[in-house]
C-alpha cells in the first residue's frame, strides 16, 4: 500500500453492513509513500498515526499515482 498527502484511507468493516470508517492522510511517515500515516478522521476531526490491515484501502487523487 502506497499513499500520498492528501489521499483518503478507508477502513472496511469486517461485518456486513458494518461501518466504514475514512480520512484523509496528511502525513507519510514510511519511505515513498509506505506506512505509516497520520490520518485525520472525518468523523472526529482528530489525528492519530495509523498502520493499516488488510481491511483498509487508499483512494487516490485523479492525477496522482
Amino acid at each position: 500500500m502506497k499513499a500520498a498527502v492528501g489521499d483518503r484511507l478507508v477502513v472496511h468493516s469486517v461485518h456486513v453492513d458494518g461501518p466504514v470508517r475514512d480520512g484523509e492522510i496528511v502525513e507519510v511517515r514510511g519511505p515513498d509513500g509506505l506506512p505509516p500515516y497520520v490520518v485525520e478522521w472525518s468523523d472526529t476531526g482528530h489525528q492519530s498515526l495509523y498502520f493499516p490491515g488488510a481491511d483498509a484501502t487508499v483512494e487516490h487523487f485523479v492525477g496522482q499515482e
